[in-house]
């Protein structure tokens, strides 16, 4: 897998709409669905169990790619 570099918008996201970091990996590392974004970029799409809300939720992750890396731009659920 590419290194993966996360920005500072997204790591605030993270904190911001109480994510767990270890449900945005997964999100990253297995996607169930990846739809073309905006400007080249891509969705990366996955449900998961939201423990703190005690539902399933679906996470969005907003990537952009390039020969050396993933950048995370932005996710929420």
């Amino acid at each position: 897998m590419k290194r993966v570099r996360w920005s500072a918008h997204a790591l605030q996201n993270l904190a911001d709409r109480e994510i767990e970091r270890e449900q945005a990996d997964r999100t990253l590392a297995a996607p169930e669905f990846v739809v073309a974004g905006q400007a080249g970029r891509k969705v990366f799409m996955r449900r998961y169990l939201d423990r703190s809300l005690h539902q399933e939720m679906l996470m969005r992750m907003i990537v952009e790619e390039t020969t050396d890396e993933i950048v995370v731009v932005t996710l929420y659920k």
